[in-house]
């Protein structure tokens, strides 16, 4: 197979020039910054056991399990005994509201997740739970409660009964990731995938208001990746996320990962490889590559698979440990951004232990597109420490913040090129276990990093849950 990527001189070296042309930031615009206000705690005892290197309550590929909408701020997780519960407090408010729903966790997966999405045409707030690779449940609150937070009570009486389908449409009996976004309009779409790792597809299901309608898959996993050490017919696209920006275009970054493991130096690694770029026009209905030509279409026979072409910006083999499902985010011009991580080569050329690898030698990269249309990457200084995901977010002018594993903070500034990264907040005292889950509306509703972290325990002793506050540059 003739694998195919962008040019490689689009893609600059952390040590390029920063480009700084029509996007540069004015003098009077401040850096990075975060002021530690304050902590709150959602459980004293949240359910706890680790499964695939995470915890069911803070696996940060959820989007959404912390949000804020129209001064109110909402939590879900799963407590002690398994049952999900979903929080709600007036922003700054130091106690939260609680109500448990009628479900319970099932099994013990860290990819069950509980997800929250908000449909503004109604608003309603909705919930997609305990899933991977099989049946979801699913629940959404009476119109208005999010509309109207002071006059409506915080009571199971406003959510009703949960359901395997979304009011009767049924997605597929293989569901896993559930991802809400909202469009311009104010519609709920929702992005999971179908099947499993290394053999399966991304879809679109759309909530109008009145309906749900599935819009179909989008991503194949079918065609031939070959590698220098073998071939595979068969994976998954794994999303990094799926966002609107500021003029309606909706942006993917992605990771491949193949089902066959001849494909990397060592068993003990991860088959994950290359970061791709789709974005979107149409509401997800078409999906284009970075040139701008049509790769997939929702619903239809041509869909975004490993074959085509212009899909790579950032190409890598899979012998390095990338990791998938990491972040993204969109800047005040609609441009994408992202957060990925691996082994770098300069540490070796085979991942034979992809934790063990990751946890010593794996880097963060933030990797975005310039206002030229090249895309830069910049290796973050920041040990990883672990083998678990980054998150990534942009305050109001635009500068950069890295929330890594055990709740530390890098940020570096829109005016440097995104070149001067630094650690901000070193995460002392949190004693927080891994990766955290943030608050993505929060950022622009009040200029405040808001995000969840469950404490370190061990076995199956749960832990305290908490949010954390920080003020940014306002």
């Amino acid at each position: 197979m003739r694998r195919r990527t962008l040019l490689a001189g689009a893609l600059l070296s952390a040590a390029a020039s920063p480009v700084l042309a029509a996007g540069t930031a004015r003098a009077a615009d401040p850096g990075p910054s975060v002021t530690r206000r304050t902590t709150t705690q959602l459980d004293a005892q949240a359910v706890f056991f680790v499964s695939y290197d995470g915890l069911v309550n803070n696996n940060s590929f959820q989007k959404n399990g912390l949000l804020t909408y129209k001064g109110h701020q909402y939590a879900t997780w799963y407590t002690s005994t398994g049952n999900a519960v979903v929080a709600r407090r007036v922003l700054g408010a130091v106690t939260w509201s609680t109500v448990t729903l009628a479900h319970q966790l099932k099994t013990s997966d860290s990819h069950n997740v509980i997800s929250m999405g908000v449909s503004r045409v109604d608003g309603r707030l909705h919930l997609n739970m305990d899933s991977h690779s099989d049946g979801f449940f699913y629940v959404k609150s009476v119109a208005g409660l999010l509309d109207n937070p002071a006059t409506t009570p915080w009571t199971s009486s406003v959510f009703g009964a949960v359901q395997t389908t979304l009011d009767g449409l049924a997605l597929t009996s293989q569901f896993t990731y559930p991802q809400f976004v909202s469009t311009p309009e104010g519609r709920l779409q929702l992005s999971y995938r179908v099947a499993i790792s290394g053999n399966g597809r991304n879809a679109l299901a759309e909530y109008d208001g009145a309906t749900w309608t599935n819009l179909g898959e989008w991503s194949s996993s079918t065609g031939t990746y070959t590698s220098e050490h073998g071939s595979s017919a068969a994976r998954n696209m794994y999303l990094h996320g799926i966002d609107y920006d500021v003029n309606g275009r909706l942006h993917s970054f992605f990771t491949w990962r193949e089902q066959n493991g001849a494909v990397m130096c060592s068993g003990g690694g991860i088959t994950n490889h290359d970061t791709g770029y789709v974005y979107s026009d149409d509401r997800g209905r078409t999906w284009r590559n970075n040139a701008g030509t049509v790769v997939g279409v929702t619903g239809g026979s041509d869909k975004v698979a490993v074959t085509d072409g212009g899909l790579v910006v950032d190409p890598l083999n899979p012998d390095h440990s990338l990791m998938n499902q990491e972040s993204q985010t969109t800047d005040s011009a609609g441009r994408p951004h992202a957060i990925i991580s691996y082994v770098p080569g300069r540490f070796g050329q085979c991942t034979t232990d992809y934790v063990s690898d990751r946890t010593a030698n794996g880097r963060a990269f933030h990797l975005r597109r310039n206002a030229a249309g090249s895309w830069q990457k910049t290796e973050i200084p920041v040990p990883l420490g672990s083998s678990q995901r980054t998150k990534l977010i942009l305050d109001k002018y635009d500068n950069a913040y890295a929330i890594f594993p055990f709740g530390r903070i890098a940020g570096a500034s829109k005016a440097s090129g995104y070149t001067d990264w630094k650690i901000l907040f070193d995460g002392s005292g949190l004693n927080a276990f891994g990766e955290v889950v943030i608050d993505e509306m929060r950022v622009k509703a009040d200029d405040t990093l808001s995000f969840m972290y469950q404490e370190k325990s061990s076995g199956t002793t749960p832990s305290a849950l908490h949010v954390i506050d920080f003020a940014l540059p306002a």
